[in-house]
Order: C-alpha cells, then sequence, then structure tokens
C-alpha cells in the first residue's frame, strides 16, 4: 500500500522488453531486493539494487499485461518518474490509500495557468468516469490528488508548485498520457452497488 505522496523522482536508465532500469537518489542499502516500489502509480518489484552516481539503481522485471495496460510500455530511457516506497505500519497517511494497481491511461488534455498553481484537465476512459466525483481522490502517475470539477470522463485537478517541483507534473503537457488509479472506496461502492 502507498499514499500518493511521491517521496523521489526517478529516471529510467534503461528500457529493454520489459525489464527496466531506474536511478534515484535513495541509499542503495536502504532498497531491500524485492521490495515494492510504486513506480509512476505502478507496484513494481526490485529485482537487483546497487550504488549509482551518489544513489542507487533498481531493475524491475514488468508483465505483458502491465506493460499494456499502463504507461510503461512506451518508457524510454531518460524518462522522469514519480517514486514512493510501501507504507510501513505508523507511517503518516497524508494522501489517501493507494494500491498501485492502475485501472487505465487517462490523457492530459489542458494545461492552465491559475494563478500560482495549474490546471489540468484529464479525460479518462468512459468504464472509469463512473469513480470520479467532485472533491474525491484519485492517483494520477502515483501522485494522490484531488479532483476539482468533474464533467463526463472529463475531469479537472489543481497543482500546486510544489507538486509540479517534486513529482514529474512539472514537465507534462497536453496530449501525455498517465496512470491512473481510481478510489479504492469509490470501487467498492460501486462493486456492492452492482455498478
Amino acid at each position: 500500500m502507498f499514499t500518493g505522496l511521491v517521496q523521489a523522482k526517478g529516471t529510467v536508465t534503461a528500457a529493454e522488453n520489459g525489464r527496466f532500469a531506474i536511478a534515484c537518489p535513495w541509499d542503495p542499502a536502504s532498497i531491500a531486493l524485492g521490495a515494492s516500489i510504486c513506480c509512476d502509480g505502478c507496484c513494481l518489484t526490485t529485482t537487483e539494487v546497487q550504488p549509482y552516481k551518489g544513489g542507487a539503481l533498481f531493475r524491475l522485471d514488468v508483465s505483458d499485461e502491465t506493460l499494456s495496460k499502463t504507461t510503461l510500455g512506451s518508457w524510454r530511457e531518460g524518462r522522469e518518474i514519480n517514486l514512493e516506497r510501501s507504507l510501513k505500519a505508523g507511517d503518516e497517511m497524508g494522501g489517501h490509500l493507494v494500491s498501485g494497481h492502475v485501472d487505465g491511461v487517462a490523457t492530459i488534455l489542458s494545461v492552465t495557468p491559475a494563478g500560482f498553481s495549474k490546471i489540468f484537465e484529464i479525460e479518462v476512459p468512459d468504464a472509469l468516469a463512473k469513480y470520479i466525483a467532485p472533491k474525491g481522490s484519485v492517483a494520477l502517475s502515483g501522485v494522490s490528488l484531488t479532483v476539482n470539477e468533474v464533467s463526463g470522463p472529463v475531469f479537472t485537478i489543481n497543482i500546486i508548485p510544489t507538486t509540479l517541483e517534486v513529482t514529474s507534473f512539472g514537465g507534462l503537457k497536453p496530449g501525455d498520457s498517465l496512470n491512473m488509479e481510481v478510489d479504492l472506496i469509490a470501487r467498492y461502492v460501486a462493486r456492492l452497488l452492482g455498478q
């Protein structure tokens, strides 16, 4: 489990046939082999860890299913991604419960300055639209965000400067794709209601 509060930005240093290497600023001794790390919203397992340029390099093996249902199939060397380690007992729950199981891929329609922040207009697949509610939570590329307005499969989020700086959102533009995980509570309520 995760909270959607990004702890570091990582960089893809290798991407080939579902095998990835990610550079990050963490101490390699602090990353256990087999650890779950949320990488741009996907819960993935470390298969190798080593020191790298004052930080760490960890490797991941990703299934064809994950490659086809997320943005990972388009990852290339140099891509910046959001990273979060899994929760430990006693950790602060500052975002919302995030499983790292991606429900679909959303697309940025527009980015508009609004004072010191930016409004992102996001479109989701029709099947996921019912899970998006004004003032509800959504995880986009592993970032816990609050939904502003909703109109069918389109919704808006307001990103403050700190989030733009510490996550990959600062470099995103219209047309970019995001891994999306709907709120766990919304998912189970819909299931209970038979939707």
